[in-house]
């Protein structure tokens, strides 16, 4: 049986693994220290933020958090990927968002692809300061 639901205070710690594991393999180009120094930052904001957790037989193998219109990450659990968990999760908030945004790092094709293939548009290039990667600006309008 799977569902997808707000984040509980209880999902929050398998909620950070799935974060750390995904980043690290996603994004091999910045170093495993930088994510391992943003992980109890990342522990405190989930509970503030807009996340919900996609779960199947009561377990948690993915989520998305958001700020407003802006996705702030969608991370799916390693060994669950390209099993259409990301998709269900993005349009779950595309039911309820007339638009979306987010940034996705330049070196991550295989995320760039995924957005451009669910309808997001890049509108433009930047650098996330505290990584100094390039990265673009995706956006999603309903039509």
């Amino acid at each position: 049986m799977m569902q997808i639901r707000e984040l509980q205070k209880s999902d929050i710690p398998r909620v950070a693994d799935i974060w750390f594991d995904t980043n690290l393999k996603a994004h091999d180009f910045i170093s495993a220290q930088y994510w391992k120094d943003h992980l109890d930052f990342v522990k405190e904001m989930l509970p503030q933020a807009e996340v919900y957790v996609y779960e199947n037989h009561g377990e948690i193998q993915g989520f998305v958090g958001a700020a407003g219109e802006f996705i702030e990450g969608i991370f799916v659990a390693d060994g669950m990927q390209s099993q259409g968990i990301g998709s269900l999760l993005l349009n779950y908030l595309k039911d309820r968002k007339a638009r979306l945004s987010l940034n996705v790092y330049q070196k991550n094709t295989r995320a760039i692809r995924f957005y451009q293939r669910e309808g997001f548009q890049i509108q433009g290039e930047g650098l996330d300061a505290d990584t100094g990667e390039k990265d673009y600006e995706m956006m999603w309008e309903r039509r």
